[in-house]
């Protein structure tokens, strides 16, 4: 990405990604959510040349983000960033999730997970793609343990 805006191989793939989201929460639907017409919508995933620098503005992003299945757009600028995104329908953060007891059990296996992967993947002396991927979703859900746990305690304690 460029100060001024996009590179020009990122503008398809931004463009794609944008038409997914529109075309995961419906037209109609997102058209009602963001306060913007269908064809205004249509625009920022427009292959065409006069649509060619059209992007949806971040708020109408974030609104139909909230409503679709996948943040389509957010994991796509991620993506352009080199930037891994986790993603599951489990809210793990919300108030009374557990204790600090519960927390500690979850954290030694989630760590036990991590250690069994890591073995498996150096014994052949090389961790490929798909090894560096399932230790990255264990690390992932690790920290989410973490975070966990980090709130727990300050629950417990103010």
């Amino acid at each position: 990405m460029t100060p001024q805006g996009p590179s020009r191989s990122a503008h398809g793939y931004l463009k794609h990604h944008t038409e997914a989201l529109v075309k995961d929460v419906g037209i109609e639907a997102a058209s009602a959510l963001s306060g913007r017409s269908k064809a205004s919508l249509n625009r920022y995933y427009s292959p065409l040349a006069e649509h060619a620098d059209r992007f949806m503005p971040v708020d109408v992003v974030a609104a139909l983000e909230s409503a679709s299945s996948y943040p389509h757009v957010t994991t796509a600028l991620a993506e352009l960033r080199g930037v891994v995104l986790s993603h599951d329908d489990k809210r793990p953060n919300a108030p009374g999730s557990g204790s600090v007891n519960s927390d500690v059990i979850a954290l030694s296996q989630r760590f036990a997970m991590l250690i069994a992967e890591y073995q498996t993947a150096i014994e052949d002396g090389t961790i490929t793609a798909n090894e560096a991927r399932r230790l990255l979703n264990e690390t992932v859900a690790l920290q989410r343990v973490l975070v966990d746990m980090k709130l727990n305690l300050e629950r417990e304690h103010t």
